[in-house]
């Protein structure tokens, strides 16, 4: 069946909808609130062999991004290790790319994108939707995909009453290092669980080491307040957080020339309703979980495969969306509840952080010791493209 659907959002779950739906033979317009210069926006993730499988569904190789991140290694702020997680599934390694760079990838596949257009509103139209954007134009489609991430206009559209975002707790920052030998495999992720903040670092092939840490900010902060807090007030603060750890943090907060602007940690409880009025939320819009297990990107892009897979498939809208929330639900649930359990870990205060430390190592050790990988009901994940959906 053929149809012209909006897209809200030019982000990673909204640009793969339109290049999923395009294979399935749907026109998509994707319509971007921010200008072309919000690209160079954030850093970087981690996409792992789900993520992968996904974008090969659709014809998508970003061999040429980023590099190889087989596993993570994980220790305490004393230095003590604490185990050693896999990021890869039957030979497939994760894959660690910068955010900006992953966007522009997906952006140059012939996606049709329309800047400065941040939803305003939509209404059905009989057999359409009618979306409004804020500088006051219209456009008109036979669906509307909501793909405008945490604080989604259209999911409050479709249901008024939807949660909002829910603040963690915890800030990100982070940034690019070069001249700083931390010892380590390139590619391999190491994470810190430091006496007072949590740290993550890689290597990249070339050298360059990227980071990120999360800490602890317990009242929530405004955009303008974190955008006000100077590079060289963080790099006092961080320095203050792991001046008792073990580990290059301080080496490579001191060697990072620029540091990114921070930012907030949110996931939105249970979405009740995902569409309606053929309307319909997907990706962080939906189902945001916290980063610490690298699924957010996984999620949108998975969503974006299934959602075309069952438009193409379906006898209609209505019934292609109800596929799809039966599709995908229960998987993106279950990957939200273990998200926030790992994030959760990351803002003990420090009473808690030993036993956690003993915790965290007992389970590491078990798994090595049984071959059981905890994250391998997340990685197996498929999606056969060819596989008609059953309404």
């Amino acid at each position: 069946m053929t149809y012209t659907a909006l897209v809200a959002g030019g982000g990673i779950a909204g640009t793969a909808s339109a290049i999923a739906l395009r294979k399935a033979g749907i026109d998509a317009v994707v319509h971007e609130a921010y200008d072309r210069t919000a690209d160079d926006a954030g850093a970087f993730l981690t996409l792992a062999p789900n993520a992968l499988d996904a974008l090969r569904a659709l014809d998508l190789d970003i061999s040429g991004l980023g590099f190889d991140t087989p596993g993570i290694t994980i220790t305490s702020g004393s230095g003590r290790r604490l185990g050693e997680l896999s990021y890869s599934l039957d030979g497939v390694a994760s894959r660690t790319v910068k955010r900006a760079d992953l966007y522009r990838f997906l952006r140059d596949q012939d996606v049709r994108i329309e800047y400065g257009k941040r939803l305003a509103g939509a209404v059905r139209t009989g057999d359409g939707v009618r979306a409004t954007f804020a500088d006051g134009s219209v456009a008109e489609g036979d669906l509307l995909i909501g793909a405008d991430g945490l604080r989604s206009t259209t999911r409050r559209i479709i249901d008024p009453a939807a949660p909002g975002t829910r603040y963690t707790g915890l800030l990100n920052i982070g940034g690019y290092a070069r001249g700083v030998a931390t010892g380590s495999e390139p590619g391999m992720m190491r994470a810190v669980f430091g006496r007072r903040c949590f740290f993550v670092y890689t290597a990249h092939p070339d050298g360059e080491v990227w980071w990120a840490a999360n800490p602890a900010q317990p009242t929530e902060l405004t955009p303008a307040e974190l955008a006000g807090i100077t590079p060289d007030e963080w790099r006092a603060r961080l320095s203050a957080l792991f001046a008792r750890d073990r580990g290059p943090a301080l080496d490579l907060i001191a060697a990072t020339g620029e540091m990114l602007t921070g930012w907030s940690t949110y996931d939105v409880p249970g979405v009740p309703v995902w569409h309606r009025d053929r309307m319909i939320v997907i990706g962080d819009a939906a189902h945001a979980t916290a980063p610490s297990i690298g699924q957010g990107a996984a999620m949108a892009v998975e969503d974006a495969v299934v959602l075309a897979k069952c438009l193409r498939d379906g006898p209609g809208v209505a019934a292609a969306f109800t596929a799809y929330e039966r599709l995908r639900r229960q998987r993106v649930e279950r990957v939200v509840r273990q998200g926030n359990r790992t994030g959760g870990w990351k803002a003990l205060n420090p009473l808690a952080r030993v036993p956690r430390d003993v915790i965290m190592s007992l389970a590491m050790k078990h798994a090595a010791r049984t071959g059981a990988d905890p994250s391998r009901w997340i990685y197996e994940h498929h999606i056969d493209w060819e596989a008609s959906v059953s309404a």
